[in-house]
């Protein structure tokens, strides 16, 4: 808003400028004056785009007269009537301005104003006739309005015309908004957003006309018992948001379950507040890890996702930003091959000065519920990509793949594919030997955008595994649709293998089904030689685990497959040599 003011200064300031060194010298008035106020103009325009929204409304009605009195100044000084007639043009500035920011009864007194100064001053000038200020006045009047009717039609496009609530471009404008002044004024405004659980058996089953009824009633209900400046929208589908301009995170959690036990549909809420110098996207996007944990932990509840971040939290974002954390390897070998590695899962390892004793499943968990995980989903990726080079150097007979956890906050980012395609082009790791690993909940649990992206990225060669499969409950209904290369079998079921009896059955139902799919089987955990055996004999082809190695910082590993190499190059020279 203020900026939008500063540029119209700084474009009056520079025609001004332009007109007050064209304008005759000699005349009535003083091309000095016509100059100066041009200058400030320039100087308004300039201060304006520095402070931005920290311009309160009030002020900047103010400033929208001031603009008025500068044209009118300008205009009473010039030395040629043709320069004033062309200076009064100005005044459209005002009324454009006024018209796009302001009520129509503010609007309505700035274009008064400048209307009654346009005529006056250059009726004032006595070397114009009377009706000369009637087109200029005129052109002020009708552009304004045109542009305040414009301006309110577009802030149509900001209501849901469903719910009668802002949505989602109209809430994050008013969020935009908000922050502006909870910088000015210190405030702490806090975040819902809402998730309706089942919202899509009710359009299944009920049909999407009831689906629209059950939305609107919501919204109804919600509206009712809010009050004051609280910003309640439909943020999408079934999804509301509320702001909250000033409210501690305790009192929103209250607030949460009131509105939650206000309608009769299951609803899961996600809290957080703002800190200040974080963007409203950034806001957005914990609230929105605060509603991903309260459904997977059961839906139908509240979770707070809290700005203050906890000690270990605090102690991660400066091991991320000083690139403290390691990335060590666990091979993949294949089980039809004499045990060769065919691959290596990067897994990230974390000494914590606070917890030193902190797992890595506690460090994606710690990244997650702090709004981390973009930033450490990057730095794994990267370094993997990077040392994949080093590991494949010294493996030079066969393509390594390289796997790579992926959180199902990252997955359902418009921008992710984006993001893998810059890290491969920075590395230079080919990406049809890039496996992305998703766990199997969050491909059940997730949008379609997680589902659009693992297929975009397998379009370019990147390939996807299912980790923990057979830890879901939907997953083998599903495997024909979901976007698969590999399957990533649960360690749980490796453990099941015992010398004491026959091999689980279901074991063997999930080695036929992936022959039948053409999905190849990772089996994971493998501890002993004899569940090796096991697998082997059930046709799995590929297995993990402490048996063949565990996981290791790159440079023991580059060592191990050097030495792998050279002994499958001395296996192949005795096998010419007999063959000879």
């Amino acid at each position: 808003m203020a900026r939008t003011t500063g540029g119209l200064y700084a474009m009056g300031g520079i025609l001004g400028t332009t007109l007050s060194i064209l304008m005759p010298h000699d005349g009535p008035g003083n091309r000095g004056v016509v100059a100066v106020a041009a200058f400030g103009a320039i100087c308004f325009g300039a201060g304006l785009a520095v402070l931005g929204d920290r311009v309160r409304p009030r002020t900047h009605q103010v400033l929208v007269g001031v603009g008025t009195i500068l044209i009118t100044i300008a205009c009473h000084q010039s030395t040629s009537p043709i320069a004033a007639l062309a200076l009064a043009s100005f005044y459209v500035f005002a009324a454009c301005d006024a018209s796009f920011f302001f009520s129509w009864l503010n609007a309505s007194v700035q274009i008064v104003f400048a209307v009654v100064c346009c005529m006056g001053v250059l009726l004032a000038r006595g070397d114009l006739p009377w009706w000369a200020g009637l087109v200029p006045a005129g052109v002020t009047v009708a552009v304004g309005g045109v542009v305040g009717v414009l301006a309110r039609l577009a802030s149509d496009a900001d209501i849901d015309s469903l719910t009668g609530l802002l949505n989602r471009r109209g809430f994050d404008r008013m969020l935009h908004l908000e922050l502006a002044r909870a910088t000015r004024t210190g405030q702490r405004p806090a975040l819902i957003l809402f998730d309706l659980d089942r919202f899509k058996s009710v359009n299944d089953e009920l049909g999407h006309r009831s689906g629209d009824a059950v939305l609107q009633k919501v919204a109804d209900e919600w509206q009712q018992m809010l009050g004051g400046n609280r910003i309640l929208a439909r943020y999408g589908g079934d999804e509301f948001a509320l702001l909250l301009p000033d409210m501690s995170e305790q009192a929103a959690i209250t607030l949460a379950d009131d509105m939650r036990e206000r309608i009769a549909l299951g609803c899961s809420a996600g809290v957080t507040s703002w800190q200040p110098g974080e963007s409203g996207s950034f806001l957005v996007s914990r609230a929105d890890v605060g509603l991903y944990r309260a459904k997977q932990a059961g839906r139908n509840r509240t979770v707070l996702e809290s700005s203050r971040r906890p000690p270990l939290a605090v102690e991660l974002v400066e091991a991320i930003a000083r690139e403290t954390l390691d990335v060590h390897y666990q091979p993949i070998v294949s089980l039809t091959d004499g045990g060769a590695t065919i691959g290596v899962e990067a897994l990230v390892r974390w000494t914590s000065v606070t917890q030193p004793s902190v797992t890595t499943q506690e460090v994606v968990r710690v990244a997650e519920e702090n709004g981390l995980i973009a930033n450490l989903d990057r730095f794994v990726l990267y370094r993997a990509c990077r040392d994949g080079l080093e590991l494949q150097a010294a493996l030079p007979d066969r393509p390594l793949i390289l796997n790579v956890n992926v959180s199902g906050l990252e997955l359902v980012e418009k921008d992710y594919v984006g993001r893998i395609d810059e890290v491969l082009r920075a590395t230079g790791w080919p990406a049809a030997q890039l496996v992305l690993e998703v766990t199997e909940s969050v491909l059940d649990v997730n949008t379609p955008t997680a589902i659009a992206n693992l297929g975009e990225l397998r379009a370019r060669g990147v390939r996807i595994a299912i980790d923990d499969f057979g830890t879901g409950y939907s997953s083998l209904s599903r495997l024909k649709t979901l976007p698969t290369d590999f399957l990533k079998l649960d360690g749980s079921f490796i453990t099941s293998i015992t010398s004491e009896g026959e091999a689980p059955p279901l074991l063997e139902v999930i080695a036929l089904l992936s022959v039948s799919l053409g999905l190849p089987v990772i089996a994971e955990g493998v501890e002993n030689q004899f569940q090796a055996a096991v697998l082997s004999s059930l046709g799995y082809s590929l297995a993990q685990g402490y048996y063949y190695c565990n996981p290791q910082p790159v440079k023991a590993l580059v060592e191990r497959l050097s030495k792998e190499a050279a002994a499958s190059q001395r296996s192949a020279a005795r096998g010419l040599i007999e063959h000879s």
